[in-house]
């Protein structure tokens, strides 16, 4: 069975490099297993995090199998075995892990046929890896489409602020009854001052990690690097890993 890690939260808060911090370890510490990467925020952000160059999104895919069924492709097993072929075809295979884009549809202000064609996707692509790291899109709008109701492992990101910590508990709460994950569990990320933290703002959510202000993963960021590039010591990828074996992953 697949492990599906989704990683959910109010924007901003470091989703996208804990995302890429994630496929990062994994790569490194199951170098015989299937590994592939989404990016389900329309911003493809985790492409630059995990130093990917995109030329095909799912999207793209979605467009091209709507137009095979305009054009007389009828036979549903054939339009899904035409799906999953454009899938595979379209994923990007680096460093030890494959990568798909949800991309941005054309159609602006609606992204409810994209993220329907994603859940759709998700348990498509489940048997043919052995992990699956999903980068959410901000806030819950995911969650509530049931987009995310495969996963195995929901990990909520916040950073300290009221906005955040207050999002990732609606998550939680809406999650229980949308989301079939097997473990939930919470990594608060850019605190400034960890040791005051405490873990009673969760109200209950497993506490996986905690990391601190990382200038290091600034700099990489800046500098348009990857998780790849970051140092074996970096504070992100610690709390990754701490995340990862607290949920057993890893």
């Amino acid at each position: 069975m697949s492990t599906i890690i989704a990683l959910a939260g109010k924007g901003g808060v470091g989703k996208t490099s804990l995302s890429a911090s994630i496929v990062r370890i994994l790569t490194e510490e199951k170098k015989d297993k299937k590994i592939l990467a989404i990016d389900a925020d329309p911003a493809i952000g985790l492409s630059v995090a995990l130093g990917v160059d995109v030329s095909y999104t799912l999207d793209d895919i979605r467009l091209r199998v709507a137009k095979d069924v305009t054009e007389g492709m009828n036979d549903t097993q054939d339009i899904l075995a035409e799906a999953k072929f454009r899938l595979l075809d379209a994923m990007k295979e680096d460093k030890g892990f494959a990568f798909l884009a949800i991309g941005r549809p054309e159609a602006a202000g609606c992204y409810c046929a994209i993220n329907t064609y994603l859940r759709q996707v998700i348990s498509m692509l489940a048997e043919e890896f052995d992990y699956v790291v999903i980068d959410g899109e901000a806030g819950i709008e995911q969650i509530n489409r049931r987009v995310m109701e495969k996963v195995t492992h929901l990990l909520l990101v916040s950073d300290q602020s009221r906005k955040g910590i207050e999002i990732i508990k609606t998550i939680d709460n809406v999650s229980k009854e949308l989301v079939m994950a097997d473990k939930t569990g919470a990594v608060l990320n850019r605190i400034l001052h960890p040791e005051n933290l405490k873990e009673e703002i969760l109200d209950g959510i497993p506490l996986l990690s905690v990391i601190g202000a990382d200038d290091v993963l600034v700099e990489n960021d800046i500098e348009g690097m990857s998780s790849f590039d970051l140092p074996d010591d970096a504070k992100i990828l610690n709390g990754a890993r701490e995340a990862l074996k607290k949920l057993e992953i890893i």
